[in-house]
């Protein structure tokens, strides 16, 4: 059985908090970790910063997500640096300060979270005024996000649920990967993948379907009315990246169905995959 790759999500956020610098050194010393994933959005001064939520008040598997509250894209980067993730020492970073931790050996997966608006338009493929409308309205933010990245010398993916991201990002730049992360419309995420000629897509697990009877308890889909999109981003030679993963019953399950890579909450769930 080929072994997918490990993306690390937000620093495999099972085992420390989640897009700190902390969490991506810790993940990039895995010698199984091929990328780690991260997620972006614009401070109030437009600094992208590496946070997951729109606001920093909420709960997170029983943790206060923030010691302070209001919108990330509210609120001074000054404040964000200094506000405290998950009930822990460590503090929300820039994307800079993340990039300077992460080794060259260690691919960053870059998802594009939210532009500094509230509107977003999330696993559509959008017609073309409404896409004009989107794309410019993230062109900004994904202008600073390259700018960024461009000072890192490993390898780079950029992802997200919205398609004006990804037409803005191809407008920037065509120097780096893209995929669409794929919510409840896969036949809409092959769509912008074309669209933009995207390297990748990147489905929830339950899209993708089993070869074995151990896939449905895995949280596969075994739903023959579905588009195999598994089947259909290979043809058109595209790489298939899954999230999430939390076990190793669902990393197996994957892995037989032929994924290119998954994107896992854990270190070592593939560890021993040839000798399940």
């Amino acid at each position: 059985m080929r072994r997918p790759a490990v993306i690390a999500h937000r620093g495999y956020a099972g085992i420390a908090p989640e897009n700190t610098v902390a969490a991506v050194e810790r993940a990039a010393a895995y010698d199984e970790t091929a990328m780690i994933e991260i997620d972006v959005q614009p401070a109030a001064c437009g600094t992208p910063v590496v946070v997951h939520d729109e606001r920093l008040e909420g709960v997170r598997d029983g943790r206060p997500l923030t010691d302070a509250t209001g919108l990330v894209r509210d609120t001074s980067l000054e404040a964000l640096r200094e506000t405290r993730v998950l009930g822990t020492d460590a503090t929300i970073p820039t994307l800079a300060d993340v990039l300077d931790a992460v080794p060259e050996r260690v691919g960053v997966t870059v998802e594009l979270k939210r532009p500094g608006t509230g509107s977003l338009r999330v696993g559509e493929a959008l017609e073309p005024a409404e896409r004009d409308r989107r794309r410019d309205a993230w062109r900004p933010f994904v202008e600073r996000v390259v700018a960024d990245c461009d000072a890192f010398g490993g390898k780079l993916l950029f992802s997200s649920f919205c398609e004006g991201a990804i037409a803005a990002l191809r407008d920037v730049t065509t120097a780096y990967a893209a995929a669409p992360l794929v919510r409840d419309d896969p036949a809409a995420g092959l769509e912008i993948a074309r669209r933009y000629d995207c390297e990748a897509i990147h489905p929830p697990r339950s899209a993708i379907r089993g070869p074995e009877s151990a896939a449905a308890a895995a949280g596969v889909s075994d739903d023959g009315s579905a588009i195999d999109v598994l089947e259909r981003a290979h043809d058109e030679g595209r790489a298939v990246t899954v999230w999430t993963v939390t076990n190793w019953v669902q990393f197996d399950a994957l892995a037989a169905a032929g994924v290119d890579g998954v994107i896992a909450d854990y270190p070592g769930l593939g560890r021993v995959v040839s000798d399940r």
